[in-house]
């Protein structure tokens, strides 16, 4: 009947053909016009012909050894456009050797996925008792696509705890050194000014510092 939406089908040659009138083609057809771009789009995306890594924190940062703190590495990969690429994987790789440190699982090497803003993190990066600078390695793979980067770091003991260790020591040396011009002034005093009592160099400073748990050896003054 004219105006009403029906569905006719039809067997021609065994292949059931579908008959529409111009009421249900229409509606067809918006329907379709509406589910059409999101499912060619998400067929059709192209990847992208080049990843680029932006670091984004930790390069330059300075760690504390003593109370084991360092700045965790925090990358972005972008494509040629600039846009983040999500679900990119990205490896950060701590040096074998030297100063270096470890991640929250206690290896060297940590991968993860960027998110949806393209970005990854190193987090619980904890830093060795090696002082001194180390590198970073940063690996992002994604659909056949590589990129690479360097992040610079640096393993050091805070200056407080470095000049109080030197005051400790210069101390010491001090307290051994006066102990032993006392004792040579005692035998002189002990000796009633004779000259044949053995004579003892006030000004001779010890070549061995005692320090409790490991003697440390110090050059001659």
């Amino acid at each position: 009947m004219p105006g009403v939406c029906a569905l006719h089908v039809r067997i021609e040659q065994r292949v059931p053909v579908l008959h529409f009138d111009s009421v249900c083609a229409g509606v067809a057809v918006i329907l379709w016009g509406a589910l059409w771009p999101a499912s060619t789009i998400a067929q059709t995306q192209a990847p992208p012909t080049s990843l680029k890594i932006v670091v984004l924190e930790g390069d330059g940062a300075i760690n504390n050894i003593q109370q084991r703190r360092a700045r965790a590495p925090v990358v972005q990969v972008v494509d040629e456009g600039g846009s983040p690429v999500k679900d990119v994987s990205v490896t950060f790789l701590l040096p074998d050797v030297g100063p270096s440190g470890a991640f929250g699982s206690g290896g060297r090497t940590l991968t993860l996925l960027t998110d949806q803003k393209g970005r990854a993190a190193g987090r619980g990066l904890v830093p060795d008792q090696a002082t001194g600078k180390f590198e970073i390695r940063v690996v992002a793979s994604y659909q056949g696509q590589t990129a690479k980067a360097v992040i610079t770091q640096t393993n050091a003991q805070p200056a407080e705890a470095a000049r109080g260790g030197s005051s400790k020591k210069f101390l010491l040396i001090a307290l051994i050194g006066g102990a032993v011009a006392g004792g040579a002034f005692a035998a002189m005093g002990h000796g009633g000014g004779s000259s044949t009592a053995p004579a003892v160099a006030a000004t001779s400073s010890p070549s061995v510092v005692i320090v409790p748990g490991a003697p440390v050896f110090q050059p001659p003054h």
